[in-house]
């Protein structure tokens, strides 16, 4: 069986962009600018942010394994 990732997303909008996720560890449920911010205080290795367009987007550091990918 494939491993959970620590993080999951909840929800996104028609075009596909991430905007809320679920910490599958914690239980804690993020808006898309309050995971950014987690991560930038380093609460999450495995995960950066990007900019998409005008937004920082939360992304999986790439590892080769998609079960860590966010989805």
């Amino acid at each position: 069986m494939a491993k959970k990732p620590r993080v999951s997303v909840t929800n996104e909008t028609e075009t596909g962009r991430n905007t809320n996720f679920i910490d599958n560890k914690t239980g804690i449920k993020m808006t898309r600018a309050a995971f950014v911010k987690k991560i930038k205080q380093g609460e999450y290795q495995d995960y950066y942010y990007r900019k998409q367009g005008d937004l920082e987007t939360p992304v999986s550091k790439p590892d080769g394994d998609e079960s860590n990918n966010l989805g």
